[in-house]
C-alpha cells in the first residue's frame, strides 16, 4: 500500500496530476503506477502526471509523463500548471520562475491569480504543405516540433467524403478528430514515435483547435505545444497576425505570441489559465 499526496490541475481543460517530492519523500514511479493514477475510472484521472522536485540551478525541476506512462516530450499546458503550482505552494513570491525539464532550461511568468505565460524553445523541423494519405484521400498537412512533434491540418483541406471532390469540412465541432487523428498519429511517415495531430479552423481572426495527443491516445480538451504549432503554421499559411488567439475544445482561450522573420520563428510564448481543481490523497 502506498499513499500519495497530490494536486489536480488543468491548463485550459488539459488536466494533470502533480506529485510534489517535498510532500512525497522517496517518491518512486513506474509506468504501471502512472497509468493507474491517470485512469479516469480506477484512479484520479488525468491527461498526464508531473513531478515537482528541487533543482540546483533553477527554482524547480519538472518531469512530465503522459497518461500511458511514456515521457520524453514537452507539455506546454503542463509546464504552465507546474509554474502556477510552484508559485502557489512553495511559498515563492517571485513571479518570474525558471525550471528544468528534459535536460533543458525553461522559464515562465505568473501573470495573475489565473494566468501563466510559458516561454518555449525555438521550434524545429518546420515543413509546410506536404500531402499525407489518410481517410482514403490526400490531405494537405504541415509539421513542426514545438517541444513535441505536431502535424497541423486545416479542416478546410479535408474532404467530407473522399468520393465527393467538391465537399470540404467547415464545422470543427462535428469533425472526426478521433478517427482521423488516430490514423495520422501512427502514420508510417512519422514512425517510430508518431506525432500529435491538430485540426483547426479560422473564424473572426481566431483559431479554433482540436488535438489528438499521442501518449494519451485520444483527443484532449487542449494542447499547449499543439496550440503553439498551429498558431505558427497558420501565421505563415493564413497570414494570421500575432499574438494569436486560440479557442480550445474546452472553450478556454490560449494566446500564442512569437517573432517571425520569413520562416524563422523565435521567442515563442504560450499564455492562458492554469487552475487548481482540488488537492487530495490516494492510496494505491
Amino acid at each position: 500500500m502506498r499513499k500519495f499526496s497530490f494536486t489536480k490541475m488543468n491548463g485550459a481543460g488539459n488536466d494533470f496530476i502533480i506529485l510534489d517530492e517535498e510532500k512525497n519523500p522517496g517518491l518512486s514511479l513506474d509506468s504501471a503506477l502512472i497509468q493507474k493514477l491517470c485512469d479516469r475510472r480506477f484512479g484520479i484521472g488525468a491527461d498526464g502526471l508531473m513531478t515537482i522536485a528541487d533543482a540546483k540551478d533553477s527554482d524547480f525541476r519538472m518531469t512530465y509523463y503522459n497518461s500511458d506512462g511514456s515521457t520524453g516530450s514537452l507539455c506546454g499546458n503542463g509546464s504552465r500548471c507546474a509554474l502556477m503550482y510552484f508559485y502557489t505552494n512553495r511559498q515563492n513570491r517571485n513571479k518570474s520562475l525558471r525550471f528544468d525539464s528534459l535536460d533543458k532550461h525553461y522559464k515562465g511568468d505568473i501573470l495573475n491569480s489565473m494566468d501563466v505565460r510559458f516561454y518555449l524553445s525555438n521550434p524545429e523541423c518546420l515543413k509546410l504543405k506536404f500531402m499525407i494519405k489518410a481517410a482514403g484521400q490526400l490531405i494537405k498537412a504541415s509539421f513542426i516540433n514545438t517541444g513535441s512533434p505536431h502535424i497541423v491540418i486545416n479542416i478546410s483541406d479535408v474532404l467530407i467524403d473522399e468520393k465527393n471532390l467538391s465537399g470540404y469540412w467547415s464545422d470543427l465541432a462535428s469533425f472526426p478528430v478521433f478517427r482521423l487523428g488516430k490514423e495520422i498519429r501512427m502514420h508510417e511517415d512519422f514512425q517510430p514515435e508518431g506525432a500529435n495531430v491538430n485540426f483547426y479552423s479560422l473564424k473572426d481572426g481566431k483559431i479554433f483547435i482540436r488535438t489528438f495527443e499521442r501518449g494519451v491516445e485520444d483527443e484532449t480538451f487542449a494542447c499547449g505545444t499543439g496550440a503553439a504549432a498551429t498558431a505558427i503554421v497558420s501565421s505563415i499559411l493564413d497570414d494570421l497576425k500575432t499574438p494569436a488567439t486560440l479557442v480550445t475544445k474546452a472553450g478556454k482561450i490560449l494566446t500564442v505570441d512569437f517573432m517571425r522573420t520569413d520562416e524563422r520563428i523565435e521567442n515563442v510564448t504560450l499564455s492562458g489559465p492554469a487552475e487548481t481543481n482540488f488537492n487530495g490523497t490516494i492510496t494505491i
